[in-house]
């Protein structure tokens, strides 16, 4: 059975992470999905580099953070906050990919 990852978080949102980096957050409605995804390893470079066509040279890190039941993936910004051509200065909207995100477990 595939699972929505909409649907056992309480919060997918994104966010600026200064301005060369884009922060996308994962948090978990109950500590047993936390850790299933966790095990999983179902956030992870591939899933990542596929939803958001990049290299995994651009991903700077994804997070297991334990005390807020969360994953925080941070990757590269493709152009500077502000610059021209850039349609999210404040990269909130750039959750959206993980939004349909099924899988299996």
């Amino acid at each position: 059975m595939k699972t929505k990852l909409s649907a056992i978080t309480d919060i997918i949102r994104s966010k600026n992470s200064g301005p060369y980096e884009l922060t996308m957050d994962i948090m978990f409605s109950d500590f047993d999905w936390y850790r299933r995804v966790c095990a999983a390893k179902v956030i992870n470079s591939g899933l990542i580099c596929g939803l958001y066509k990049i290299k995994p040279e651009e991903i700077i890190n994804i997070i297991e953070f334990d005390p807020a039941k969360a994953i925080k993936v941070t990757i590269k910004r493709p152009l500077c906050s502000g610059d021209p051509g850039e349609t999210d200065v404040y990269g909130a909207q750039q959750h959206a990919p993980l939004l349909d995100l099924e899988f299996e477990l």
